[in-house]
C-alpha cells in the first residue's frame, strides 16, 4: 500500500473512531431494540457477546429482539446519554462515569448493587506499547519523562483510557512511597511529553499504530494485546512495575427502559456478562474478567503486575473525578503548562 493511500485509510479511521459508532440494521426490521452505549475499545467484544446473547435468549423467551451498539470516549458517551442519546444500558469505563447519570436521575444511585462484584464484569489496567525492540528503552514510569520520549495517550476531558493514565501515573509515584507533591511533579513532567490524539483510545490507537506518532502508547491492556496483535511484529506491550486497577462498570439506564418497557431484557442482557460464556469472551478480547474460574484458565494470558485500587489515590472513583478532573482538579491545574497539549 502507498503512503498516500495508507495516510487516506488511517484517517478514515480516525474519523471513524472519533464519531460515535452506532452498529445497527438501517433498514427497518419491527424488532423491539436495545441499545448498548459503551467507551470505545469493547466494541469487538461486544459484537460477539450480544450474539451469543441474542441467541440465549431467544431460545430461552421466544422473544425476538435486536441489540445496537454505541462507543466513543467513556465521559463523551456519559454526557450523551445524559443529552439525549437513549441507552437502555450502560457498559463504561469509569463508575464514575455512571454515577454522574446517577446525580443527573437518569440511574437509581444503588446501581452498584444490581449485579456481583459491584456491578464490575471485568477489570483491567493501563500498559505501554512500544515500538519493535523498544528503542527507547521504556519499562517502566519514570522512563516516559526521559528526555525526547513522546507520548500518546487520549483527552482525559473525554476519554476513560485519558483519565485512567493520569490516575496510572499518579499512583505509580505514590505506591512507591512518594508524595502528593512528588506525583503532581512527575505528572506535570510526563504530560509535557504527550500529544493528546484524539477523543477515544481507539483514535489514539490509531495514531500510533498506523500512522507511527510517538514513542509510546498509553491504553488499555486489552487494547494494548489487540495493537500488537495486529501489527505483525512492528509493536510490543511493556507492562509497568505498578498500574491502576481500572473498573469498567455496567448497569440499565432506568429513564430510558421505562419509556421503552425494555427492563427485562436489558437486566437479562446484563446478568449475561456475568456468566461463564460472556467471561470467556471477555478474556478472549483481553479484559481481565470477574471470576476466578475463568481468569485462572487464561492465567498465562494476563501477567502478574501489581494493580493499585483507586483508594490509593482517594476515598472512591467519584471522589477521584473531583480531585483530579473536576473544577480546579489537580489534572486541569498542570494541564495548561503541558505545552504539547491544545484545546
Amino acid at each position: 500500500m502507498t503512503t498516500k493511500a495508507l495516510n487516506i485509510f488511517s484517517l478514515s479511521l480516525v474519523a471513524l473512531a472519533i464519531s460515535l459508532v452506532v452498529t445497527k440494521n438501517l433498514q427497518p426490521t419491527g424488532l423491539p431494540t436495545l441499545l448498548n452505549v459503551s467507551y470505545d475499545p469493547t466494541r469487538e467484544a461486544y459484537q460477539e457477546i450480544n450474539a451469543a446473547f441474542v441467541e440465549k435468549y431467544e431460545k430461552e423467551t421466544g422473544q425476538h429482539f435486536r441489540l445496537e451498539q454505541s462507543h466513543g470516549g467513556s465521559s463523551r458517551q456519559s454526557r450523551a446519554v445524559a443529552e439525549g442519546l437513549a441507552a437502555d444500558v450502560v457498559t463504561l469505563a469509569l463508575p464514575s462515569d455512571i454515577q454522574a447519570l446517577a446525580d443527573r436521575g437518569f440511574i437509581a444511585h444503588d446501581w452498584a448493587g444490581r449485579f456481583p462484584n459491584a456491578s464490575q464484569p471485568y477489570f483491567s489496567t493501563i500498559v505501554f506499547v512500544v515500538r519493535k525492540s523498544n528503542p527507547r528503552n521504556i519499562k517502566d514510569w519514570p522512563d516516559l519523562i526521559t528526555p525526547g520520549i513522546a507520548i500518546v495517550t487520549p483527552d482525559p476531558k473525554t476519554s476513560g483510557n485519558g483519565k485512567l493514565s493520569v490516575l496510572a501515573a499518579w499512583g505509580s509515584v505514590i505506591r512507591r512511597g512518594g508524595s502528593e507533591d512528588e506525583a503532581r511533579a512527575f505528572l506535570t513532567q510526563l504530560y509535557g511529553h504527550a500529544a493528546f490524539q484524539g477523543q477515544g483510545a481507539r483514535e489514539a490507537a490509531t495514531k500510533f499504530a498506523l500512522e507511527k506518532e510517538g514513542d509510546v502508547h498509553l491504553t488499555w491492556e486489552n487494547e494494548a494485546l489487540r495493537e500488537i496483535e495486529e501489527s505483525k511484529g512492528e509493536l510490543e506491550i511493556v507492562y509497568p512495575q505498578a498500574s491502576i486497577r481500572a473498573e469498567p462498570s455496567v448497569t440499565w439506564v432506568d429513564a430510558y427502559v421505562a419509556k421503552h418497557h425494555s427492563e427485562a431484557a436489558a437486566k437479562a442482557y446484563l446478568a449475561f456478562l456475568f456468566t461463564g460464556p460472556a467471561q470467556e469472551i471477555f478474556a478472549r478480547h483481553g479484559y481481565r474478567p470477574s471470576s476466578d474460574d475463568v481468569l485462572a484458565k487464561h492465567r498465562d494470558q494476563f501477567p502478574k503486575i501489581d494493580l493499585f485500587p483507586i483508594t490509593l489515590l482517594a476515598n472512591d472513583w467519584n471522589e477521584a473525578q473531583t480531585k483530579f478532573f473536576g473544577e480546579n482538579g489537580i489534572f486541569e491545574i498542570i494541564r495548561p503548562s503541558s505545552p504539547p497539549y491544545s484545546k
